[in-house]
């Protein structure tokens, strides 16, 4: 029975539950309306659009005032936090609250985005790519998509343009953002009551977590004018009452093959829950050496442990025997549905060839290339901004459609700065991460590999991480602002020691990234193209493509679940904190809610739960109502939906969000935060 019902959930899950993220071009609003009531028309999904902020670092945000005024969470402005903070003046610690438009302060590396403009762009792609495959259709893809960007941002670093693949190939959309830079921090809590529970507590509820910040994009040196964005909620929600969240869920694999998910469940997973497990380790240890150690590394480790937990969510779903008999079942019946047609013959084949190829490249590629860019035996800032100089100078000299894609025209604003961010470097910390990285590369490829050898040659991975952080001068960014300028030319002249590790490997590095294209990138792509027409000929159009860190908007409803026999209730109190509270972390309440608690309306819903689907991505998602109001503001989920990934089960999957009734007490009562209050209620007077 298990097994069907999960069956009936992967199958017919649009029907039954309030499954989905969905773009805002396709959203099922006769869904909404037989179930709810509310027809969100598209002037609504419009509004909630151009409302929507990204972080693009990897969070969502939303725009809650016609001044720039941005809310997402503490945890997605940690990093600018942490960057902003010294030794002697701890922000992370303290909070941070700007009590005039002078005092907001600029994070080097925030960009927000907001989507202003969706064009379907499937026929250009389907022109430029016909009739390929292999190699031949992996750079007619790159090729294309780098056009058509470069065409719409038109040379202005104010435009962000993505072509975005949907439906794994089955539809691209060209989406058109306004791109700010200028991003200053405005609020933010202590990390004690903004992390409350610390990873006890992560992924489980009841949480009692004000995980808030308050950004303000500016353009021109002034607070940017929006004219659209979210309204504040004074009342909150009630249990039942209908809610939206519009954010941008970073990846999920619900349309994957089954020789994708078999790949994630033999090899990917286990390999990153490993290496972050020591990771977390490292850094737990570099933490505990002094209180300068453990403020620096406090962002490097929440959000390894986040990942970890994350990690281990993904492989209960993939190791839960039903769960994956449910998903080939699922794949089965679309092979069944697609026999005997020749546009998919081979297809499955294909994709199963590519993963293969990536199970014999995985290491190399991991260790030495890196997914997103991130090499894993090559971790810290010094080596992320030594491979960006060394990347660009070369890719540069390209014509735009043949260059990485990372460095097309219109990525170099993002490019750029990463590579000119004033956020400090710490030495110490840099050092334990390289070698902490080399020490992986050396035991996942072995000794004798020719990286290994070239890059330690008869060092230790101590030696070498400590030559190459010390010697450097990437520190200083009048030093990469040359060493850009300058070209390859500089590149190539540099004695910088990072830079030439960087360069010592990058042969190895782009050697394994070609076949990775070529042999496992292009293959599975052109697979998932043909599979996602075999899926819309089967099944209709009716449905929701996997996340791909662009905007979705989903509906559920404030509801609890059952667990263990017991129903969960939706709502935690401000109370239950003062409950919760031991005085020691991860359970110590600030001293400025010790010392407020008597102003306190203690039974103030403080975190609540909803049947929203959303995924890693959505942290910083507004939670709002049919109004278009903010009622809450997404943080996490419960355990349950760490298998979202693959799929959703209605029964129990489950986002948790501080309640806007939770943040209205809590800046006027504990913070005396007069001036975002004013803003904030300004927007529900002009309603």
């Amino acid at each position: 029975m298990k097994r069907l019902a999960l069956l009936a959930v992967l199958l017919g899950s649009a029907a039954l539950a309030d499954e989905g993220m969905w773009t805002s071009n396709n959203f099922p609003s006769a869904s909404v309306k037989k179930k709810y009531g509310f027809d969100p028309d598209q002037q609504w999904l419009d509004h909630v659009r151009l409302s929507s902020a990204r972080l693009a670092g990897g969070c969502s945000g939303s725009f809650v005032s016609p001044d720039g005024l941005v809310m997402s969470n503490h945890h997605c402005a940690h990093a600018c936090i942490e960057q902003l903070s010294t030794k002697d003046r701890d922000y992370v610690a303290t909070g941070f609250y700007a009590a005039a438009l002078k005092d907001e302060v600029r994070c080097p590396e925030i960009e927000v985005n907001q989507l202003v403009q969706i064009t379907d762009v499937t026929a250009r792609i389907g022109t430029a790519t016909k009739d390929k495959k292999d190699r031949a259709y992996a750079d007619a893809l790159k090729a294309e998509m780098s056009k058509i960007e470069q065409e719409c941002a038109a040379g202005t670093e104010d435009v962000r343009c993505d072509v975005v693949t949907l439906y794994r190939g089955g539809r691209y959309d060209l989406y058109r953002y306004r791109r700010f830079q200028d991003v200053r921090l405005v609020f933010a809590p202590e990390f004690n009551i903004a992390f409350f529970g610390g990873d006890p507590d992560n992924f489980n509820f009841p949480r009692y977590d004000l995980d808030v910040s308050f950004l303000r994009v500016y353009q021109n040196g002034a607070p940017a004018k929006m004219d659209h964005y979210f309204r504040w909620s004074t009342t909150g929600a009630k249990e039942g009452d209908l809610t939206f969240t519009a954010g941008h869920p970073g990846r999920t694999s619900r349309l994957m093959t089954i020789p994708e998910l078999e790949f994630d469940r033999d090899q990917g997973i286990p390999f990153y829950l490993l290496y972050l497990s020591e990771l977390r380790g490292i850094l737990g240890e570099f933490a505990n050496r002094g209180a300068e150690q453990k403020r620096v590394a406090t962002t490097a480790l929440f959000s390894v442990e986040n990942s970890v937990k994350a990690f281990k969510g993904r492989r209960q779903a993939l190791v839960d025997k039903a769960f994956f008999a449910s998903k080939v079942a699922q794949e089965n019946d679309l092979k069944k549905r697609i026999a005997g047609k020749k546009a998919y013959s081979g297809v499955y084949e294909s994709a199963e060839k590519s993963m293969e190829t990536m199970r014999a490249i995985r290491l190399p590629y991991w260790l030495i290339e890196g997914e997103r860019d991130r090499p894993r035996a090559f971790p810290g800032d010094i080596c992320a901004i030594a491979r960006k100089l060394v990347r660009s100078a070369e890719e540069r000299k390209k014509p735009n459609e043949q260059r990485m894609r990372e460095y097309v025209d219109s990525a170099l604003p993002q490019v750029k700065q990463r590579v000119f961010s004033s956020a400090p470097i710490h030495e110490e910390l840099e050092a334990t991460l390289l070698a902490f990285g080399l020490t992986k590369l050396r035991e996942e490829l072995g000794a004798d590999h020719p990286v290994v050898k070239k890059v330690l040659g008869k060092d230790s991975p101590e030696d070498v991480a400590k030559r190459v952080v010390s010697g450097t001068k990437l520190k200083d960014i009048a030093v990469r602002q040359k060493l850009y300028d300058g070209g390859q030319e500089a590149i190539e002249a540099s004695t910088d020691p990072a830079i030439q590790l960087v360069r010592l490997v990058e042969p190895d590095a782009r050697a394994i990234r070609a076949r990775f294209e070529n042999e496992v990138d292009g293959v599975l792509k052109k697979a998932q193209e043909s599979i996602a027409r075999a899926r819309f000929d089967a099944y209709g159009a009716g449905q929701y493509p996997d996340a791909t860190f662009t905007l979705r908007v989903s509906y559920g409803s404030v509801e609890g679940w059952q667990e263990n026999g017991q129903k969960v209730v939706p709502f935690t109190t401000l109370g239950g904190a003062f409950e919760r509270a031991t005085g020691k972390f991860p359970f110590a309440l600030p001293k400025t809610w010790v010392a407020a608690k008597d102003k306190l309306d203690l039974s103030t819903p403080f975190n609540v739960a909803t049947s929203n689907d959303i995924i890693g991505g959505n942290s910083g998602s507004p939670l709002i109502n049919k109004d278009a109001e903010v009622v809450g503001l997404i943080f996490d989920g419960n355990l349950q939906s760490l298998g979202g990934d693959y799929g959703f089960d209605a029964r129990a999957n489950r986002s948790t969000s501080v309640t806007s009734t939770a943040l209205t007490e809590a800046l006027e009562k504990v913070y005396k935060a007069d001036r975002i209050l004013q803003e904030l209620r300004a927007t529900h007077a002009t309603k």
